[in-house]
């Protein structure tokens, strides 16, 4: 059965676009979505780029209004948000299990190009291997699917 997950943050600019590219590179039989409580204009150029670097294209993701999904059913709805220094989002829709996975938001990096592309390429490899190993744990585990594609597997 093809699992519905949500991916929430506050901007739905960085982190929440991110781990909704790693889920649907993973797999392509789940339904991934990201949306925020209050979405940016734009997915961050940045966050593109390192993705783009990662052989994943999200350049033609958009922010969302999390209001969107809240008729919705999801078996997964996961907060992103680094909740040391954020609210996290609470989504009110119809779900299965709600699970909190916190990043840095990359987007507050501050210092030269390459410290903030640094900070940016840290919080996606970061995302990448928690979401493989909710991935690995909650998907796999529940439908008996093979384990990642060899080139999606963190060495």
């Amino acid at each position: 059965m093809k699992k519905k997950i949500l991916i929430l943050c506050t901007g739905n600019s960085c982190r929440s676009q991110m781990a909704e590219g790693f889920l649907k590179s993973f797999d392509k039989e789940l339904e991934v979505f990201s949306a925020g409580t209050n979405p940016s204009s734009r997915v961050h150029p940045k966050a593109v780029q390192v993705m783009k670097e990662a052989g994943i294209d999200v350049s033609k993701n958009y922010p969302k209004i999390v209001d969107k999904f809240l008729k919705d059913t999801f078996d997964y709805v996961i907060t992103v948000c680094d909740n040391a220094k954020e609210t996290c989002p609470v989504f009110i829709g119809k779900v299965g299990k709600q699970l909190h996975i916190g990043f840095e938001d990359p987007a507050e990096a501050v210092g030269s190009e390459e410290e903030i592309f640094s900070v940016f390429r840290k919080v996606r490899d970061q995302i990448k291997l928690r979401f493989e190993k909710f991935y690995n744990e909650n998907i796999h585990r529940s439908e008996g699917t093979a384990t990642l594609p060899e080139n999606f597997r963190s060495t």
